[in-house]
C-alpha cells in the first residue's frame, strides 16, 4: 500500500487541515512555505488524469476554501496549485495529489521557472494535431 493510502487511512498520521469522505488535506511534512498543503483523494489513482473529473472538481473546490482560510489566517501574497503527473513531470509518490502552496515572496522556498525555448516551433500539421476537437 502506498504512503498516501495509509495516510488516508489513519494508519501513518498526518497534520489533517480538512477531511470528508472522498478527500483529505494535510500539511506536508517537506514544506516549502508556511501553509504547503497535499490535497489527496482517499481512493488510490495514479495521477490526475485517472481520476474521475467529478473528483477532481471535488478537490478544487476545496482547494479554493483553504485558500480563502489561508488568506485570513496567513496573509500570503499568492498561491500555486500544482500536480505533477509521472517522474519526467517530478512526481515521486505515485497517488494523485496536489499542492497548494501559499507565497509570500520570490524568496520562499519554491522556485518555478519558465524559460522559453526558440527550439520550440509548429508545423501547420503539428498544431491541427494538437487541437482538441
Amino acid at each position: 500500500m502506498c504512503v498516501f493510502c495509509k495516510i488516508a487511512n489513519h494508519e501513518i498520521p498526518s497534520k489533517a487541515v480538512y477531511e470528508d469522505d472522498q478527500i483529505l488535506a494535510f500539511l506536508d511534512i517537506s514544506p516549502v512555505t508556511k501553509g504547503h498543503t497535499l490535497i489527496i483523494p482517499k481512493q488510490h489513482f495514479d495521477n490526475f488524469s485517472d481520476c474521475d473529473s467529478e473528483l477532481v472538481k471535488h478537490i478544487h473546490e476545496v482547494s479554493k476554501d483553504l485558500v480563502k482560510h489561508y488568506q485570513s489566517i496567513l496573509n500570503p501574497k499568492g498561491f500555486n496549485l500544482l500536480s505533477n503527473m509521472n517522474t519526467a513531470a517530478g512526481q515521486s509518490v505515485f497517488h494523485v495529489h496536489f499542492h497548494l502552496i501559499p507565497r509570500y515572496d520570490e524568496n520562499d522556498g519554491l522556485v518555478l521557472l519558465f524559460n522559453h525555448d526558440d527550439s520550440v516551433q509548429y508545423t501547420k500539421e503539428e498544431i491541427n494535431q494538437l487541437i482538441l476537437k
